[in-house]
């Protein structure tokens, strides 16, 4: 089962992942989601394809650049 989600914008990770945020239209819920693992990336958290847990990027997410849409 699929949900409608807006998206919210884009972040490069220091490690080079880049993470889409996007927030769910029925709840408000904000995910985050790897769209691309970067190719230096040593975390095994970080898989394409997954989301990621908000708290959890939030503290990877220091000091990265971000393109809003």
């Amino acid at each position: 089962m699929s949900s409608l989600v807006r998206v919210l914008g884009f972040v490069t990770l220091d490690c080079g992942c880049v993470v889409g945020r996007y927030r769910e239209v029925a709840t408000s819920r904000e995910l985050r989601y790897v769209e691309e693992k970067g190719k230096a990336c040593g975390s095994h958290g970080h898989r394409r394809n997954h989301t990621l847990m908000a708290d959890r990027a939030a503290s990877v997410a220091v000091g990265v650049e971000s393109k809003s849409v």
